[in-house]
């Protein structure tokens, strides 16, 4: 996410780190290098060009921080400003769980709506709501099947049209059932067109006037550049959007959508898709996705996956494992199986602070490593996991056979969990996933992959 943009910046922060103060001269490389990233990202010329003169304004303007060194205080600058592009605040949907609430999902053909229905569907009821999806695009070729088998995935019923294929009269029907029914929250995933048309627009128009939905999501494939830029501005002209969902953010996208829907159109994005799975679906915090763009990592969104998957009796359990210099390999294993649970390893290091300053981080320690790893482990007897010191050469040459993997990994995975133990053992709160907080002390200290 965002790779290439977080690369180019950081070599313009690098050009004015250690500079004694900041001054029109020193900073006119660093911002030429921030705008020729940003463009190159397909952010809308417009905004580039008013982002990097509010940062010129500021940086020049500014009474450097006694905490921060100009280079620090340039970069903080840069941060609250696309903190500002992107919208300032995380958006919540105007949702109540007490009435029966409606979406409507827009978007043109190929978004990702219908996907997106299924992820907003599974996330609703995570949060306590009885959600209804319904399928009201009768044009595409097996779209009402694809809907019913997302909402068979994330076990959320899918309303049933019967004979009906008339958009607006399934719209109201789905309405009254969810009423009748007790779902308090109407997910309608709308039909899409190659590209804007009048019939479209009226369809959904018509949909809109008929049930009077809560929410109107724009849904806007983020790879597609300025084009879901200029799609978004045209259904915010006919439709009263609420939000926007963006889909496919952990593609190679350039990241100028997200950087310009919201400039764009004034309206939030409220949701980002950032994987193939139902869970791979986020509430967009403006202020964590700068972070992460600027490379600064995301702990608050860290936290909260780890928080989704870690059994807090065990995390304790480890706490005092650590203190008394228990951590075995079992443990070890346990935790990189807990972290496969948060998503891939490569969203993973994007939230640690620091990460995105260590080259090739993620291919270090990707998906397949994590495999490899626990493959290793698993090819050791219960004594050898517990107690690494036992493990001799001849031990080796049978775990790598075992596994399927070289001897010079097994050494390597030795090492690594002697490093762990050290790494985990100075930490004031030493749970690898049960006290991530701690993942800020990571900014100044060796990814020990």
């Amino acid at each position: 996410m965002f790779d290439q943009l977080t690369d180019k910046l950081n070599n313009a922060f690098r050009k004015i780190k250690g500079v004694a103060r900041i001054t029109e001269r020193n900073i006119e490389e660093p911002l030429r290098e921030i705008r020729m990233a940003l463009l190159e990202a397909d952010v809308n010329y417009k905004i580039v060009k008013q982002f990097t003169e509010s940062i010129k304004q500021k940086a020049l303007g500014v009474e450097v921080s006694k905490a921060l060194n100009p280079g620090q205080q340039f970069i903080k600058i840069v941060h609250d400003e696309l903190v500002k592009v992107l919208g300032e605040k995380a958006e919540d949907l105007k949702l109540e769980p007490t009435k029966t609430n409606v979406i409507m999902m827009v978007g043109l053909q190929g978004s990702g709506k219908t996907t997106s229905s299924g992820k907003l569907a599974a996330y609703l009821k995570k949060q306590g709501f009885f959600p209804l999806l319904v399928p009201a695009d009768v044009y595409r070729p097996a779209a009402i099947e694809q809907l019913k088998v997302v909402g068979k995935a994330v076990n959320v019923p899918v309303f049933d049209i019967g004979e009906d294929r008339n958009p607006v009269s399934i719209a109201k029907k789905a309405v009254k059932e969810a009423k009748d029914k007790g779902f308090n929250v109407v997910i309608i995933d709308t039909a899409g067109r190659l590209h804007i048309d009048e019939e479209l627009m009226k369809e959904l128009k018509d949909i809109e006037k008929e049930v009077n939905p809560d929410e109107i999501l724009f849904t806007v494939d983020s790879m597609t550049g300025q084009d879901a830029v200029k799609s978004a501005a045209a259904f915010d002209k006919e439709l009263p959007l609420t939000g926007v969902v963006l889909t496919k953010l952990d593609g190679d996208a350039r990241g100028g959508a997200a950087l310009s829907v919201k400039f764009v159109t004034g309206k939030p994005i409220k949701f980002v898709g950032v994987g193939e799975k139902y869970t791979d679906f986020e509430k967009f915090h403006p202020d964590r996705m700068a972070s992460r763009i600027l490379g600064m990592g995301d702990v608050m969104s860290l936290i909260e996956k780890a928080e989704e998957v870690v059994d807090k009796k065990k995390a304790e359990e480890l706490q005092k494992k650590i203190k008394k210099d228990q951590f075995t390999l079992e443990d070890f294993r346990d935790q990189l199986l807990q972290l496969t649970k948060m998503g891939s390893m490569e969203k993973i290091l994007g939230m640690i602070p620091g990460m995105a300053n260590i080259k090739n981080a993620s291919k270090m320690m990707d998906d397949k490593k994590v495999k490899h790893l626990v493959a290793i482990i698993n090819s050791m007897t219960p004594q050898e996991r517990r107690n690494h010191q036992i493990i001799n050469g001849k031990r080796r040459k049978r775990i790598a056979r075992g596994s399927g993997r070289p001897v010079q990994e097994v050494n390597q995975l030795l090492k690594q969990f002697v490093q762990m133990k050290k790494m985990m053992k100075q930490l004031s709160n030493p749970s690898f996933l049960g006290k991530m907080k701690n993942l800020k002390k990571l900014r100044n200290m060796d990814f020990p992959f």
